[in-house]
């Protein structure tokens, strides 16, 4: 699937102050799959636009769960809002077990996507290989 299993992706994966639910079975999605490594830079509970800053700073992509947009609708904007001011490209991942993504926070991102782990992945290294701009 990857070209380089080497390659360790910088992610930064939305969170709330405590983690959730969506947040674990996306983790558990990611890690399940033989050859990709990552490093999630989220830290729960770290939410001022400073603190994102550091966090997002050095990440390849950030990853919002659309999902956790109706449990804190200023957190998930404020996270958008770093990540488009860093020029970090969004890829985001839809509610579990629906199609239609919250708010208007699809018209930011570069790629919208289900819950499948292959097709996170791939739309990860796509992104960071196309090299859009952000």
């Amino acid at each position: 699937m990857m070209e380089e299993e080497s390659q360790i992706y910088s992610l930064f994966i939305s969170q709330l102050d405590e983690t959730t639910y969506e947040y674990d079975r996306l983790i558990g999605k990611l890690s399940s799959v033989e050859g990709f490594k990552f490093e999630d830079h989220s830290v729960p509970g770290k939410t001022s636009k400073e603190d994102l800053e550091d966090q997002m700073k050095d990440v390849d992509v950030v990853v919002l769960l659309s999902g956790l947009y109706s449990a804190d609708k200023n957190l998930i904007e404020r996270e958008i809002d770093v990540a488009r001011t860093l020029e970090k490209p969004i890829i985001i991942v839809r509610p579990y077990g629906m199609e239609n993504v919250p708010g208007k926070i699809e018209e930011v991102a570069n790629e919208v996507i289900g819950w499948n782990a292959g097709c996170i992945i791939d739309t990860i290294v796509e992104t960071l290989e196309e090299g859009e701009d952000y």
